[in-house]
C-alpha cells in the first residue's frame, strides 16, 4: 500500500541540508567556491548582446575564473574538481564553460599528461595565452583515427612541418579566432618520418602572436553561428607551418630518438592516437557535469515558477498555483527522479574514474562514455519539459532555460557523439566486457512492484534480454557482410546500453536512500527511486511481459503505483529542488520568478 502523502517528521530545512549532503557529499568544499563565484554580478545575464559581444564577454569571464583558481595545474589533474567547475559554470555562461573545458582539460591537461620537455607552462597558467585543442577535421569526425593533417619530420632542422593537405582536413570548429587574445593549440596530426606514417600525435602550435594576430601559415575561417553555446567556432588550416622538435607531445606511447626514430611501447597506431587524446575521456565527464548543472537549475526554476504562478481551479472563480494540477506537476516530479538519479550516477562515475587502477581504466572509460551519453540525453528531455511547463516565459533567455537547452546540444556531440560512443560501448559489452545479471529464481507472480529488489531484477532482465538478442543477431550464420550483421544487432545493442545506464543510475539512487540518516529523507529518496525505476519498467513492460518476467496483473497495476508515487512526492517538490543549492542571486534575475501571482 502506497500512501498518497509522505509524513513530515522533520523540518524542511533539515531535509534540505541532508539532501544537499547526499548530492554534494564530501565534495561540498569543492562545489561551494564555484557556486559563490558564478552567482556573483560579473556572471549575471546580459540582455541584447551580439554573438561577437557575447563571445568576448565569455573570454573576459574565463580570465576571472582563472584568477579565482589557486592552482590551475591541480585543477586540470583533479577529475572531481574539474567536474565540479562544469556543474556550476554552465548556468552562468555556456560559452565560457566551453572555453574553460578546452583550456583546462583538453589543452592544459594534455600538456601535463605528456613529457613536459621543460616547457614553460606559466603563460597558460596565468592565462596570458589561451589554449585550444584541434582534433576533429571537417571530413573526419566520428572516424578521427583517419585524420589527414600531417606533421612531417624535417631532418635538416629536427623540427616538423605542419600541413593541411585537403579542404576536408581543416580542423573543424575549434575556438581559434582572434577573439580572447593570444592563443596556442594542441593539434592532432599524423607524424610522418621519411615518408612513413607513424600515427597521430599532438603538436603544440602557436596560432597567434603576442598581439593576437594569426601567424603566417595559419588560416582561420570563422564559421556561421551555431544554435549551441556562443563560441568563436572556426575552420583552421595549416600551410607549411614550421614547428620546433619540442612541439611534439611525447611519452611512453611515442618518443623520438636523437636520430629521429620513433620508439613506442604501443605497436598499434590506433592505441598511440587514443593515448595522445586521452583527455577526451575526462572531457566526457566535463560534458555530463555541465548538463547536470543546467538541468538542476532549469528544474528548480520551473518548479518554483509552478508554485507561484496561479491559474484556474476546478470551481468557478477559484485560483490555484499551476503546480496543484497533476498534468503540470507529474512531468516535473518525474524529472526530479531522473535528475537525482543522474546526479548520483555522475558522482559514482567520477569517483570510479579518479580511483581506477591501470587495469581498471578500460572498464572505467566505458562507464564514463555510457554515463555521458545517458546524462546529456536526459538533460535534454528534462530541460525540454521544464521549458514547456514555463510556457512563453520559458522562451526568454533571461529566464535561464531556453538558452541552456540549446547549448546542451553541444554536450551531446562534444567529446564523442553520444550514439557513436554508445555503439563502441555496446560492442565492448557484447564481446566479453559485460555479463548480465543472473535470472532471479523467485517467480514474478510472488513479487511486488513496491519492492526495490524486484524493480532492479526487472531492469537486469531487460539487460539480459537485449544482450542475448544482440548476440544472437551478431552471430547469425546468414549471408551478409560483418556490417550487415552488426546492423542487425545494433538496435538491440544500443538498447542494452540504455538499460545498463538506467540500472546503474537506479542503484546509485537506492544506495543514497540507504545512506540517509534522516528517515524522512530516506523515504523521499525511496520514492524517487521507485518512480525512476517504475517509469523505465513501465515503458518496457510489454517486453518484460512477453518474456514472462512480469504478470499481466502487474502490468495493469503499474499506472496505479506510478500515480500514487507521484502524488506522494509532489508536496515535497520544493524541498527536493532547494537541495540543488541554486543560488538566490541567480534566480533573482529571472523575470518570471519576480512576477508572483500573475495569472496564467
Amino acid at each position: 500500500m502506497i500512501t498518497s502523502q509522505l509524513p513530515v517528521t522533520s523540518p524542511p530545512l533539515t531535509e534540505t541540508i541532508a539532501l544537499r549532503h547526499l548530492l554534494f557529499g564530501t565534495q561540498a568544499e569543492i562545489h561551494e567556491p564555484w557556486r559563490r563565484l558564478f552567482s556573483s554580478d560579473v556572471f549575471a545575464y546580459h540582455e541584447g548582446l551580439t554573438h561577437q559581444e557575447r563571445t568576448e564577454l565569455s573570454y573576459q569571464r574565463l580570465r576571472v575564473v582563472n584568477a579565482a583558481v589557486p592552482d590551475p595545474q591541480a585543477l586540470a589533474r583533479d577529475p572531481v574538481a574539474l567536474s565540479a567547475l562544469h556543474e556550476w559554470a554552465g548556468v552562468a555562461d555556456a560559452g565560457m564553460t566551453t572555453m574553460a573545458s578546452i583550456h583546462y582539460n583538453l589543452f592544459l591537461g594534455s600538456l601535463l599528461e605528456h613529457d613536459h620537455e621543460d616547457r614553460d607552462l606559466g603563460p597558460y597558467l596565468r592565462m596570458e595565452r589561451i589554449g585550444t585543442f584541434l582534433c576533429t577535421e571537417q571530413a573526419h569526425g566520428n572516424d578521427a583515427p583517419q585524420l589527414e593533417t600531417t606533421a612531417t619530420l624535417d631532418r635538416a632542422t629536427g623540427g616538423f612541418v605542419l600541413t593541411t593537405p585537403t579542404r576536408g582536413a581543416r580542423k573543424w570548429m575549434p575556438n581559434t579566432s582572434v577573439a580572447g587574445g593570444p592563443k596556442d593549440a594542441l593539434v592532432a596530426a599524423r607524424l610522418v618520418i621519411d615518408g612513413k606514417d607513424q600515427g597521430v600525435f599532438l603538436f603544440l602550435t602557436s596560432l597567434t602572436d603576442a598581439n593576437g594576430r594569426h601567424l603566417p601559415g595559419v588560416e582561420v575561417e570563422l564559421l556561421p553561428q551555431t544554435a549551441s553555446s556562443p563560441v568563436d567556432h572556426c575552420a583552421t588550416s595549416f600551410h607549411g607551418v614550421r614547428l620546433p622538435r619540442t612541439a611534439m607531445l611525447q611519452g611512453e606511447h611515442g618518443r623520438l630518438t636523437a636520430e629521429g626514430e620513433l620508439v613506442s611501447s604501443l605497436g598499434s597506431p590506433r592505441k598511440r592516437f587514443l593515448r595522445s587524446i586521452g583527455r577526451v575521456t575526462m572531457g566526457k565527464l566535463c560534458m555530463s557535469a555541465y548538463s547536470l548543472g543546467v538541468t538542476r537549475h532549469a528544474l528548480a526554476v520551473a518548479i518554483r515558477h509552478a508554485h507561484q504562478r496561479v491559474t484556474s481551479g476546478m470551481t468557478s472563480g477559484q485560483r490555484v498555483p499551476l503546480f496543484t494540477h497533476r498534468t503540470h506537476h507529474a512531468p516535473l516530479v518525474e524529472a526530479l527522479a531522473t535528475t537525482y538519479a543522474a546526479t548520483l550516477l555522475q558522482r559514482g562515475v567520477v569517483r570510479r574514474w579518479a580511483q581506477a587502477a591501470e587495469g581498471e581504466r578500460e572498464e572505467a572509460e566505458r562507464l564514463v562514455a555510457i554515463a555521458k551519453g545517458w546524462i546529456t540525453w536526459q538533460a535534454r528531455a528534462v530541460m525540454t519539459e521544464c521549458r514547456e511547463r514555463c510556457g512563453a516565459q520559458g522562451l526568454l533567455l533571461s529566464n535561464g532555460i531556453a538558452g541552456q537547452l540549446a547549448a546542451n546540444e553541444g554536450t551531446i556531440t562534444a567529446e564523442g557523439d553520444n550514439t557513436v560512443i554508445w555503439v563502441k560501448a555496446a560492442g565492448e559489452m557484447l564481446l566479453g566486457g559485460f555479463t548480465p545479471r543472473p535470472l532471479s529464481e523467485v517467480p514474478p507472480a510472488t513479487r511486488s512492484l513496491h519492492d526495490p529488489a524486484h524493480l532492479h531484477d526487472l531492469m537486469g532482465d531487460l539487460e539480459r534480454i537485449r544482450h542475448e538478442r544482440a548476440r544472437v543477431r551478431l552471430r547469425a550464420k546468414r549471408v551478409g557482410s560483418p556490417l550487415d550483421r552488426w546492423n542487425g544487432a545494433s538496435g538491440a545493442a544500443l538498447s542494452l546500453v540504455d538499460a545498463h545506464a538506467h540500472r546503474l543510475a537506479a542503484e546509485e539512487l537506492l544506495a543514497a536512500a540507504a545512506q540517509a540518516a534522516d528517515p524522512q529523507v530516506g523515504l523521499l529518496l525511496d520514492h524517487l527511486h521507485r518512480l525512476f525505476a517504475l517509469r523505465y519498467v513501465a515503458a518496457h513492460s510489454g517486453e518484460l511481459l512477453a518474456h514472462e518476467r512480469m504478470t499481466a496483473e502487474q502490468v495493469r497495476y503499474l499506472p496505479e503505483v506510478l500515480e500514487a508515487t507521484v502524488a506522494a512526492l509532489a508536496p515535497h517538490a520544493l524541498t527536493l529542488t532547494d537541495a540543488f543549492a541554486v543560488p538566490e542571486e541567480v534566480t533573482a534575475h529571472h523575470p518570471m520568478l519576480r512576477s508572483e501571482g500573475v495569472p496564467a
